[in-house]
């Protein structure tokens, strides 16, 4: 289920950043300003911004939206983990992870400069909390405030950089090399950690069968690579892990 928070609650402190000792709350405003798309944004149009969105709370599996409705909002992940994916009916029940949203992260603006309808589906991964912000404010807010586009083209650019080192690692690398560097990424820098995904979810990203994922892992498993016991990973080799995913 999808719970709807009240707008009363939209200017309470969100996201926890870490310097030193030192816990700081950021706002939704604040949160904004870090993004990309609302880097050339004035603080007073943030503010209207902020002050337009929605706290929508999801459970693990909640739908946000599917493929190819009509959209009215974009979203920024206030915590937990949303998955952009696209599936592969009516062939089968299988889905392709195109990004991973965590906290911080901004989709669903292409609806907006474009006017289409929506490209892929947004699925939490984990109980998480996002800012929903109606085009219509953000809309008002370009007309009016004509530079804010250099921080959506900024953004725009971002994505395209992305989609390409995702083109060039599905022709360039193999499964394994694919799992490998998924892996990596997941592992946020740190030797262990607990996988946030499923291993089902984990195939999506790589582009592969379940199976043909579970291998790979295998694989780094038997070389001393890696170690694993249910969804929490070893990094024992990174530097041949690394090596592999290049």
């Amino acid at each position: 289920m999808v719970q709807i928070t009240s707008p009363g609650l939209r200017n309470s402190p969100v996201g926890i950043a870490v310097q030193g000792s030192t816990v700081m709350r950021m706002t939704h405003e604040e949160l904004l300003a870090k993004n990309a798309f609302f880097a050339a944004t004035s603080p007073d149009s943030l503010k209207k911004i902020s002050a337009a969105g929605t706290i929508r709370r999801l459970q693990r599996g909640d739908v946000l939206f599917q493929e190819g409705e009509t959209p009215d909002a974009m979203y920024v992940v206030l915590n937990g983990r949303i998955a952009i994916a696209i599936g592969n009916r009516p062939l089968d029940s299988r889905e392709s992870m195109l990004a991973l949203m965590e906290s911080g992260d901004l989709f669903g603006e292409l609806g907006l400069l474009d006017d289409g309808a929506r490209s892929a589906m947004a699925r939490a991964l984990e109980p998480s909390s996002v800012l929903q912000i109606p085009y219509a404010v953000v809309r008002a807010e370009l007309q009016g405030n004509p530079s804010m586009l250099w921080g959506v083209t900024k953004l725009l650019a971002s994505r395209l950089r992305v989609m390409d080192e995702v083109l060039s690692d599905s022709v360039f690398l193999d499964v394994t090399g694919r799992t490998a560097k998924r892996l990596l990424e997941l592992s946020a820098g740190v030797d262990e950690f607990v996988l946030p995904v499923t291993q089902e979810e984990l195939a999506g990203m790589v582009g592969a069968s379940r199976e043909r994922v579970n291998k790979a892992i295998a694989s780094f498993i038997r070389l001393g690579w890696l170690e694993q016991s249910d969804r929490r990973y070893r990094i024992i080799e990174r530097a041949k892990l690394t090596g592999r995913s290049s």
